[in-house]
């Protein structure tokens, strides 16, 4: 903060060196430990004339580091004491171990407050649960509906953990294959080989259609942004002639009755400070 002319001494309360009157002499040179002093103005003083405490601007007037009775003082006459405030409206900086959490605004510690070295922090957490079902005979990987989270990181160097947890199920003798995308581009997925399909996971066909399958996926990604990122999950199923239909969040019999069921899966993402 800039100031215009002696910037406050914050909370620095100092008592000015004992001064001898000189007879007949109103102006006097404070100082402390032999160096002159300016305080902020008369009114950040406590002054002692013989006993009594003066009044600012009326009994004193101050200049730089001079101090000047409004009359000039004798022979006898003592100057018990002049003690400089410093600003007394600036809290200054805060003792040691004395600001608590309540003191602290809610959000106002930000990535780019933690210091080098601290990271590894959760600065947030985005999570989207899929509760209904989806379907797709697609051979190529199409968008789960419901299944896609948004997140804008806070700082370029920031990594996104993202983690799916997806249940499906097959039609007779259909493998089905998920992966996880960032924006339009695919992650955490397994390298192409001959026919295989690169995925992040997936199910081989269940000869019954009756069996329901967890699926999952965890990536630490590095989008390197602090624009809104989106993080999906895929599906396809197997080609080759062999068509037939996947399902999310049931089996691919889908039994109404107590032998089957339905379920949910979810995609969430946490910021983690670099």
């Amino acid at each position: 903060m800039s100031y215009i002319g002696q910037s406050p001494v914050v909370g620095n309360f100092q008592v000015c060196d004992a001064i001898s009157v000189v007879n007949n002499q109103a102006a006097y040179t404070m100082q402390v430990g032999g160096a002159n002093v300016l305080p902020e103005s008369a009114n950040h003083m406590l002054v002692s004339l013989n006993g009594i405490l003066q009044k600012p601007n009326g009994s004193f007037t101050i200049s730089g580091s001079t101090i000047t009775f409004s009359a000039n003082l004798v022979t006898g006459d003592v100057i018990n004491f002049i003690q400089i405030l410093g600003s007394v409206l600036d809290l200054g900086v805060p003792s040691d171990a004395t600001v608590s959490t309540a003191k602290i605004v809610d959000g106002a510690v930000t990535s780019a407050k933690l210091a080098s070295g601290v990271g590894g922090k959760v600065l947030q957490v985005v999570s989207t649960p899929k509760t209904d079902t989806f379907s797709t005979s697609s051979t190529s990987f199409t968008d789960i509906t419901g299944l896609s989270v948004a997140i804008t990181p806070s700082a370029t160097s920031s990594k996104i953990l993202v983690m799916m947890d997806v249940v499906g199920g097959s039609g007779t003798n259909i493998s089905m294959f998920l992966r996880l995308m960032r924006n339009t581009t695919a992650i955490h997925v397994g390298t192409d080989v001959g026919n295989r399909i690169a995925s992040t996971a997936g199910a081989s066909d269940d000869p019954s259609n009756q069996f329901s399958m967890s699926m999952t996926g965890t990536v630490l990604d590095s989008p390197s942004s602090t624009s809104a990122v989106t993080y999906k999950v895929q599906m396809s199923t197997e080609g080759s002639g062999n068509t037939g239909t996947c399902f999310i969040n049931r089996s691919g019999e889908d039994t109404d009755s107590n032998q089957g069921g339905r379920y949910t899966s979810s995609i969430t993402v946490m910021e983690i400070g670099a």
